[in-house]
C-alpha cells in the first residue's frame, strides 16, 4: 500500500505554467464500499487530495477577484494556493454518465449524498449506511468535492488555503464590522464564532477611532459605548466590556485591520477545478477525466446556492481560456441573496439570514436573473449579464423552500422590484418552489429547539432526487425540465403578508410581517473594487416583499405540493418564532419552519376553535389516508418532480407520522 501511495504521488507531477490546477498531490486513493456493484458506472473509488493552484493576476479575468493585485506571487508572478480536495469516481471512466457534479461543500461540509442518496451527512463517506441508496452513484456522475472557504478552521472540514493581500507597494487597511445578538448577558464577546479562522488583526487594539456600538432593533438609534468602557482582550479575539452585555441587543464593532484574506481566490478555485476535470492538462493524476467529462453541473444548498448566484455573477463561469465551466447550475435554497464571497474582508460563513444578520452584501441587487433597473440607483444589472455578454450562460434550476420566502427574499427571484408585478424568468431558467418546507428540516417526530412551535420535519428531497435528473437529461439529452411550478402575483399566489388568507388556528399566531431587506450604500468603491468603506453602510429604503397565499388549512396553494400537503395532517410552514422572544427584535426563528396538527377529532376542534377540519373529518382511516398519499405521490410522478422509486419512501414517512399524529403522544395541539 506503501509502494503504490508514493508512486502515485510522484505521479501527481506539476502541470505547465500556463495551468490552473498545478498539482493534485494524492492522500488516498480507495474504493468505495467494497467495489459493490453500481450498476453501469460500477465499481467507484474514492480520491482524497490536496488540489494546488496557480494563476496569473495579470490575467483579465482574474482581475475580478478582489485584491488579487496584493497578494503574494511566486518567481513566475503567479498567486499560489491549496485546497482540500475529495472525488468519489467510476474506477473505469468510460462507464460514467460523463458529468461531474459538483457540490459546493457548505462552510466546509458535504451535504449531497443525504440531498440526494437519502444518506448521512458525513465528511468520509464509508459503508452503505451514508451512502443511502446510492441514486448519483448508479447514474454514474462522477462527484467532486473542494474546499473553497479560507475562513473556517478545524480538521473536519474542507478548507482553502487562507492567501493574505500585503504586499509591500500598498499594505491594505480598511474597515471591519462584526456583528452579534446576545442571548444572555455576558461580559465577553467572543469575535469568532465555532469553526471560524480568528478575526483581522486590528491596526491598533488601543485606537480611538473603533467604535462598539447597540441598538435595539435594525434602523433604530445607536447608542455608542465609551471606549474607555471597553477592550480588546490580549489575544485580540474578544471585546471586553465590565459593565455586560445585554440579551437581544444589537452590538456592532467597527474597527481598521490589516491583511485581509483574498476571499475570491475560492470562487477562482471552484472555476479552476471544475474546468480541470473537463478539459484536464499535461498528464497527471485525474487528467484521464478529460477524455470522459462532457459536462459539470454546479450543485449548492443555502450558503452554498448563494455562492453560485454569485459566481455567475461575478463572471467566474468561464476559465483562463474563456471556455464555460459549469453546463448548469443547481442553486437550492439561496432564496434571493448571493455571499459576502469577493470583497475585502469578506466573511463568506455569514449566514445569508435577515433575521439573524444585518446589513450584510447578501440579499442586494440585482435579485434576478434578467436584468432590472433599480429605481433607487439608476442602475440596471441582472445575475446573468457578464454571462450573457461572455457567451457563458449555464442552464439554472432554483429551488425555493416556504423559508426562502419568509426569510431570504425569496419573492424577488420572479417579481419587479416594486412587487406589482411577475417578470419572465431568464430562457435557460428554471424556478421551482417545493411548497411548504422549510430551509433548515426538523427531525421527526416533531421538537421545539429554541422556538414556539413544533419544528416543520417535511422533507423537500424527494423532487431534489428527481430534478438532479432532470438537469442531468437536459444538459445530456436536450430533454426539456418539468415546467417551473412557483407561484405568481398574477395568480393571486404571492401576495403580500397581510392578504395571505392564513385562517384561525388558537396557538399559531400568523407573523405581522416578513424582515426587511434594505436597500444598502456600501461606499463609492464597492461595486467596482470590492471595497466597503461605508462601515455599517447606510440603509436605504426596505423593498418590498411577498409571501406565497394560503389555504383553509394555513397550507401555501402555490408550487410543487408534496404528498405530505396534498394529504395533510397538518399545516406546515417556513416561519417559526424564537423562544424566549429576543426583546424588540423580530420574532421569527431564523430558517426554522413549525408544524400545527390537525384535532384528531371534530369534537376537539370545536373545543379549541380550531377552523381546520379535523383528521376524523378528512380520512375515513389509516388505510384511505395512506392510499390517497400514493395517489398524490403518483400524480407528481406524471409531471416529474417526482420518480417512482421514491413512492415507498413517502407512504412510509406518512404512515409514521399517521401513527404519531394520531397517538397520544403526539404534540400539544394547546401551545
Amino acid at each position: 500500500m506503501l509502494t503504490q501511495l508514493l508512486l502515485l504521488l510522484v505521479l501527481a507531477l506539476p502541470l505547465t505554467s500556463t495551468a490552473e490546477v498545478t498539482n493534485v498531490a494524492l492522500l488516498e486513493r480507495s474504493d468505495v464500499l467494497d467495489r459493490i456493484s453500481m450498476h453501469k458506472a460500477s465499481p467507484y473509488e474514492r480520491i482524497i487530495a490536496k488540489a494546488h493552484f496557480a494563476i496569473d493576476p495579470e490575467v483579465p479575468i482574474n482581475r475580478i477577484i478582489t485584491d488579487i493585485q496584493h497578494a503574494p506571487r511566486n518567481e513566475h508572478g503567479q498567486v499560489e494556493f491549496s485546497a482540500d480536495l475529495y472525488v468519489l469516481k467510476p474506477r473505469d471512466p468510460a462507464k460514467s454518465n460523463g458529468t461531474v457534479l459538483f457540490e459546493v461543500v457548505n462552510r466546509g461540509r458535504k451535504g449531497l449524498n443525504r440531498q440526494f442518496n437519502f444518506g448521512t451527512t458525513v465528511q468520509d463517506p464509508r459503508n452503505a449506511r451514508d451512502f443511502g441508496d446510492a441514486l448519483l452513484l448508479q447514474q454514474g456522475f462522477t462527484i467532486v468535492w473542494l474546499g473553497w472557504q479560507m475562513d473556517l478552521a478545524g480538521d473536519d472540514v474542507m478548507k482553502l488555503q487562507r492567501v493574505t493581500a500585503r504586499d509591500s507597494g500598498l499594505l491594505p487597511i480598511d474597515l471591519v464590522r462584526r456583528e452579534w445578538i446576545p442571548t444572555r448577558k455576558t461580559d465577553t464577546w467572543q469575535l469568532v464564532g465555532p469553526g471560524s479562522a480568528p478575526i483581522e488583526i486590528p491596526v491598533d487594539p488601543d485606537s480611538s477611532s473603533a467604535a462598539l456600538t447597540v441598538r435595539d432593533s435594525e434602523v433604530g438609534p445607536y447608542q455608542t459605548i465609551r471606549r474607555d468602557q471597553w477592550k480588546f482582550s490580549s489575544d485580540l479575539q474578544q471585546i471586553i466590556v465590565p459593565g455586560g452585555f445585554e440579551p437581544s441587543r444589537i452590538y456592532e464593532l467597527v474597527y481598521e485591520a490589516r491583511d485581509p484574506a483574498i476571499a475570491g481566490l475560492g470562487l477562482a478555485a471552484v472555476r479552476d477545478i471544475v474546468s480541470f476535470f473537463k478539459c484536464g492538462s499535461r498528464e497527471t493524476l485525474l487528467n484521464d477525466q478529460r477524455h470522459f467529462m462532457k459536462r459539470a453541473i454546479g450543485y449548492g444548498y443555502s450558503q452554498s446556492a448563494r455562492f453560485l448566484r454569485q459566481f455567475v455573477y461575478d463572471g467566474f463561469n468561464q476559465d483562463e481560456k474563456r471556455r464555460k465551466v459549469f453546463d448548469g447550475v443547481f442553486a437550492a435554497a439561496a432564496g434571493a441573496g448571493r455571499g459576502s464571497f469577493n470583497h475585502r474582508f469578506a466573511r463568506p460563513g455569514v449566514a445569508g439570514n435577515s433575521v439573524r444578520r444585518h446589513f450584510w452584501p447578501v440579499d442586494i441587487f440585482p435579485f434576478s436573473d434578467v436584468p432590472q433597473t433599480d429605481p433607487a440607483s439608476g442602475r440596471m444589472d441582472g445575475l446573468l449579464t457578464r454571462s450573457e455578454h461572455d457567451g457563458v450562460v449555464p442552464k439554472i434550476f432554483y429551488t425555493l423552500t416556504s423559508t426562502e420566502y419568509w426569510a431570504r427574499a425569496g419573492s424577488l427571484v420572479t417579481t419587479s422590484l416594486d412587487a406589482s408585478r411577475d417578470i419572465a424568468l431568464a430562457p435557460n431558467t428554471y424556478v421551482y418552489y417545493i411548497t411548504g418546507t422549510p430551509h433548515a428540516g426538523s427531525p421527526f417526530p416533531p421538537i421545539k429547539s429554541g422556538t414556539r412551535l413544533w419544528g416543520n420535519f417535511a422533507s423537500q428531497w424527494p423532487v431534489m432526487r428527481a430534478l438532479v435528473l432532470a438537469m442531468q437529461d437536459w444538459l445530456g439529452e436536450g430533454k426539456e425540465p418539468p415546467p417551473s411550478c412557483y407561484p405568481r402575483i398574477e395568480d393571486g399566489q404571492l401576495v403580500p403578508v397581510e392578504r395571505a388568507g392564513f385562517p384561525s388556528i388558537p396557538g399559531m399566531p400568523f407573523p405581522e410581517g416578513v424582515p426587511k431587506i434594505y436597500r444598502m450604500d456600501f461606499g463609492p468603491r464597492f461595486l467596482a473594487d470590492g471595497l466597503v468603506s461605508h462601515q455599517p453602510p447606510t440603509p436605504g429604503e426596505p423593498l418590498p416583499l411577498l409571501v406565497p397565499s394560503v389555504d383553509a388549512d394555513g397550507n401555501e396553494r402555490a408550487g410543487i405540493r408534496l404528498p405530505h400537503l396534498a394529504v395533510p395532517l397538518g399545516t406546515y410552514t417556513g416561519w417559526n418564532y424564537q423562544d424566549p422572544p429576543p426583546g424588540k427584535l423580530q420574532p421569527l426563528a431564523g430558517l426554522i419552519g413549525s408544524y400545527f396538527p390537525f384535532s384528531r377529532t371534530r369534537a376537539e376542534r370545536q373545543l379549541k376553535h380550531d377552523s381546520r377540519i379535523s383528521i376524523e373529518e378528512r380520512y375515513s382511516g389509516r388505510d384511505e389516508y395512506l392510499a390517497r398519499l400514493a395517489a398524490a405521490a403518483r400524480e407528481l410522478i406524471s409531471q416529474r418532480y417526482l420518480m417512482e422509486r421514491d413512492v415507498a419512501w413517502i407512504v412510509d414517512a406518512g404512515a409514521r407520522q399517521w401513527d404519531y399524529t394520531t397517538s397520544s403522544g403526539s404534540p400539544d395541539r394547546g401551545q
